[in-house]
């Protein structure tokens, strides 16, 4: 018992002394809250928005090459000649497509003139031509049931005698039969005769029309891209630039046989730019939209940041390394003069 003071008073003491000499607990400092980064990021390649590989239409040998691989043209600008036979030049296919034109203008006059002089038949009014075949040829086949019963009689027998004639009627029904068998066979003709004057007129004016296009596109003074095609089916004896660009590839040299369907040259316009991407996967894919403002860093050019928003989404899929990947556009609003076609470019999609 003795022992039991001291203790109890040491611990008194001891806790005496620790409330005397404690300090103030400082409060704690607060960590700050760190928000998710939700920027997608996809790899892609450069390439120019407008650019067309031409393909000779007629085989030859190569007779002139009047540009180099690098060099801007304008449209219409003849980059190539061949020598064949079988091609010819713009003016001789425009002196070819104005002969043409001629000749289908008056096939158009022709065929008006047959329609307009064709004597329509009354039975016919109200109908179209086709409406016309249609019904007589209802007609016909009424006809052709109601005769049935006597069509192995001769043209002979179904001539009556009087005393035919007094004896029954029998004759005289399949005579009436017949005539109107024939009657039906020549409104039927009738009808098939108008039908194809209104198609000759028909053909005749798509033909027209035809050799309208070819007139007017080897005629456009702009060389625009809407009669690009038509001129290098018919002036097939040259290339030309579709549009105002630079040549990046050009595979054709003097003296060299050259065959027709064959991609020889490649012209593009770098006045705009896309990138797309090559390894954007179906994760990320969802997290874009069209429209969407992107910031684009090509490897060659690491301190230039290009603009841009997100042109088109592609539908279909291909796979990267086991990954389902989409391919998006990204049109740039910014270029620079070193910007290349195939450069590697990185790609900032950010909400």
């Amino acid at each position: 018992m003795k022992y039991i003071k001291p203790i109890v008073f040491l611990v008194l003491a001891l806790s005496l002394a620790a409330c005397g000499s404690a300090t103030a607990t400082p409060a704690a400092t607060q960590i700050p809250t760190v928000v998710a980064d939700d920027t997608i990021i996809a790899e892609g390649k450069l390439e120019p928005i407008h650019y067309t590989e031409l393909a000779l239409n007629a085989s030859g040998l190569v007779s002139e090459v009047l540009f180099s691989e690098g060099d801007e043209v304008k449209a219409g600008d003849v980059i190539a000649r061949l020598d064949a036979s079988e091609a010819q030049t713009l003016e001789s296919a425009q002196a070819k497509t104005a002969q043409e034109l001629t000749t289908a203008y008056q096939e158009v006059r022709d065929a008006q003139f047959k329609l307009d002089n064709f004597d329509v038949p009354s039975t016919f009014d109200g109908m179209t031509p086709s409406e016309a075949v249609e019904a007589m040829l209802v007609k016909l086949d009424k006809a052709r049931a109601d005769f049935e019963p006597y069509k192995d009689l001769s043209d002979r027998s179904l001539e009556q005698t009087e005393a035919e004639k007094k004896s029954g009627v029998v004759k005289g029904t399949a005579k009436i039969y017949k005539k109107a068998l024939d009657d039906a066979w020549a409104r039927y003709r009738k009808a098939i005769l108008w039908l194809e004057l209104e198609s000759t007129l028909q053909n005749a004016n798509s033909r027209l029309i035809l050799a309208q296009r070819d007139y007017d596109a080897l005629q456009d003074p702009s060389f625009s891209a809407d009669t690009a095609g038509t001129r290098a089916a018919l002036a097939n004896a040259e290339v030309r630039a579709p549009f105002p660009g630079v040549i990046t590839d050009l595979n054709l040299k003097v003296g060299e046989f050259a065959a027709s369907g064959q991609s020889v040259i490649t012209v593009a316009d770098h006045s705009q730019w896309l990138v797309k991407t090559t390894d954007l996967t179906e994760i990320d894919v969802v997290g874009v939209e069209e429209g969407q403002s992107v910031t684009v860093k090509l490897d060659a050019l690491p301190n230039v940041e290009l603009n841009g928003n997100v042109f088109s989404i592609s539908q279909n899929f291909s796979e990267n390394q086991g990954d389902v990947v989409y391919e998006v556009s990204i049109l740039l609003t910014d270029t620079d003069p070193a910007m290349r076609w195939g450069m590697t470019a990185v790609v900032n999609f950010v909400k």
